[in-house]
Order: structure tokens, then sequence, then C-alpha cells
């Protein structure tokens, strides 16, 4: 007997059956187009769906839900959120859907990327985004990256200058609220606004700095204001206060036998290793932080209902958690990349490297493997001008 032969049948050709069946009879069509009368129920069935998708498309398999009640839960948290205007991210969906899958007892689930995106498909959710202009480099750039490298490399070898020796420090702008620049949304909807506690244009600066084999010293935080905050801080980190909410000289701590290597104006993101591979996660690591207190956190508000933004001392200890959870093969890969040193023992191509699409958070490593990020590509904004 011979084997027989499957045939797929594209969306535009399942419609026409469709018709044929609305307007003559499922068997009619049946022996009109060549095919068993069971595919034109099944069809007719599918009828708002197949004129949803492309006239090729030519099967809906493998887009039914495994965990449907948990699906049904998560979009009603999604709708949730939106309704209150907090932003929603492919990364909270996950976390989310990570802590039903655990109240509901379903150990097989992972919550990967690819399962987000099915998901979102299944219930018309679509990522709201905006374009940005990226930074243009100098015309001769080219030649500055090589003299910049070249003295850099001079000078470490002229002065024997170790590792632990070359650090790099970067005025990180920051802002109390860090909303995201999209979010999930029901597809369609006209108006997409994000709930914020009103403080995305008050800012302030961390000040990060780490050397060349992966050591990372203690963040500086400056506020801007006159006095420090009363609050307890957290340990592990330096805060100070300034008018202006930036370091100045009476800030800035005194060289002591040390060469100064400026970068070039417009090269910081070839030149400058925490730009180049630490700042961005350590970013992402902030917002998801803000994204969970928005989203779960402990709120005060004000007697007119207005809710107040997190306090200097959370704050802070976000900043401490992001910055210990950037690992040290990350800092040393950026040093490398910037073409400030060669390639450490230890340190290879294939370690695993926070500024690969490793998903921020302040998660334990096992959880955390599950939220690789995949969406959120864009940098929050620190200072406007005008402060």
């Amino acid at each position: 007997m011979a084997p027989f032969k499957r045939h797929a049948y594209d969306a535009e050709f399942k419609l026409k059956a469709v018709g044929h069946a609305v307007e003559y009879g499922n068997r009619a069509a049946a022996r009109e187009f060549n095919i068993n009368e069971s595919m034109v129920r099944k069809w007719r069935k599918q009828e708002d769906d197949l004129r949803q998708v492309k006239k090729t498309k030519q099967s809906f398999r493998g887009n039914k839900a495994r965990w449907p009640q948990l699906e049904d839960k998560l979009e009603q948290w999604v709708v949730e959120q939106r309704a209150a205007s907090r932003s929603v991210s492919t990364v909270t969906i996950r976390m989310k859907a990570t802590a039903l899958a655990r109240d509901m007892t379903i150990d097989e689930f992972r919550g990967g990327p690819s399962w987000c995106f099915r998901f979102m498909k299944r219930r018309n959710l679509s990522i709201r985004t905006r374009t940005t202009v990226s930074q243009q480099l100098p015309k001769d750039y080219q030649e500055k990256l090589v003299t910049f490298r070249a003295y850099c490399k001079n000078k470490i070898t002229e002065k024997k200058i170790r590792p632990e020796h070359i650090t790099n420090m970067d005025e990180v702008p920051l802002t109390f609220d860090i909303p995201v620049n999209r979010t999930v949304e029901k597809t369609g909807t006209s108006t997409v606004s994000v709930r914020t506690t009103g403080n995305e244009k008050s800012s302030f600066t961390v000040v990060l700095a780490c050397q060349a084999n992966g050591q990372k010293l203690p963040p500086m935080i400056i506020f801007k204001r006159k006095t420090l905050p009363k609050e307890n801080f957290p340990a592990g980190v330096v805060i100070k206060a300034s008018p202006k909410g930036w370091m100045d000289e009476e800030n800035m701590m005194k060289q002591t036998n040390s060469e100064l290597a400026v970068i070039p104006g417009g090269l910081t993101k070839e030149l400058q290793p925490l730009d180049i591979g630490v700042n961005r996660a350590f970013k992402a690591r902030l917002r998801a932080a803000w994204e969970q207190w928005m989203t779960e956190g402990e709120h005060m508000f004000t007697k007119t209902g207005r809710q107040r933004r997190a306090t200097y001392a959370t704050i802070c200890q976000w900043i401490v958690d992001a910055w210990a959870d950037i690992s040290v093969s990350t800092v040393v890969k950026a040093f490398t990349k910037a073409g400030i040193i060669s390639e450490l023992p230890g340190n290879s191509s294939d370690t695993d490297s926070d500024n690969d699409e490793r998903e921020p958070g302040r998660l334990d490593a096992v959880v955390a493997q599950l939220f690789n990020s995949d969406t959120e590509e864009e940098e929050f904004e620190g200072f406007v001008d005008g402060e």
C-alpha cells in the first residue's frame, strides 16, 4: 500500500473552501475542492483566525497554550497593570508567569523568551516602542582610536602598570523613576501611558569605578541637595550631597602618582570600558528593581493620592545590589574590548558575561537564567536639558 501523502493548504485556500461551504454546504465544498468534509468543518471554526493571518500561512500547529489557566491569569494581570498605567516588559511578564507557575505547582514551566512571545501572540499583545537616533562618530575616529590605545599601552608598558592599577571611572546620570520607553499592551490601543511617581526628571548621579582585573570600587551616589538625607543607608556605598547633583572639585579624589588618559570626545562608546560593557547591564538591573517595586512593593501616598517615590535608602540598596551583580568577567571583557588590555588568563571569550543578554534583576542564579532579556535594549535617560 502506497504511503499516504499529507497536503498542506494555505489560509487563502481554506477561506475559499469556507466561503463555498457557507453558500452551498460542507459536502459541496468538500467535493468542489477535493478535500475531506471534516476539514471543511474544522476550517469553518477557524474562520476568524484565518482572516487575521497571512494568506500563505498553512498551519496553526504549535500555537496552542500548554497551560491555558496560567495564561488566563497572566493576561488578566497584564490588563490590570496597564489599566493602572504601569509599564509591563517581557521580563516582568516572565517573572510573573514563573511566580504563577510556582503557585499552581507547574514544575515543568520554564517561561523562556520564545514562550513569552508565543503567549503575547496568542493574547493579542505587542510591544510599543519609539525610534532613537544613534551617536555619530567623528570623521577621524579610527585615527583617534589607534592613538589613544597606543598611548595607554605605551604607558602601561613603560611604567609596568598592573591590571589592578588601571581604573576607569564614569558618572552615570540617573532619575528616581525609571520608566521603560516601551510596554506590552493590547494591539491597536491608541493611547499608551506608563505610570510613575512623577519623579522621572528628578535626577542624581552615580559614580562607578572599576579596575582592569575586574575589581569594582564602591559606588558613589551624589544626590541633588545641600545636605545628606537622614536615612539609614546600606553598607558598600558612598553617599554625597551636591546642589548640582553631580561631581565637582570638592567631591573629586586627589590624584596621587597616577597617569590620566582623557578619552577623545565622541568615542566613549568605543574606548570607555564602563560605557562599552558595564553601564548598560548596571542600568538594566536598576530598572528591573524599580519595575518590581512599582508592581509589588509597599507604597506610601500623599494626602492628594499621589504615590511617593522610593526612599533614598531603597534606591541606594538597588544600586548596591545592581553593582554587586556585575561579574568580574564582564568588567575584564569591557577593558579588553576597549583595547586597553589584552585578554587576562581565566577570562576567555566563552565565559559567561553580564553584557550578554542576561536578564537584569536581583534574582538567585537559578531563577535568573529564566530571564534572558530580549526586549529591553534601550537605555533610559538621565539628566535633561536645563537641569
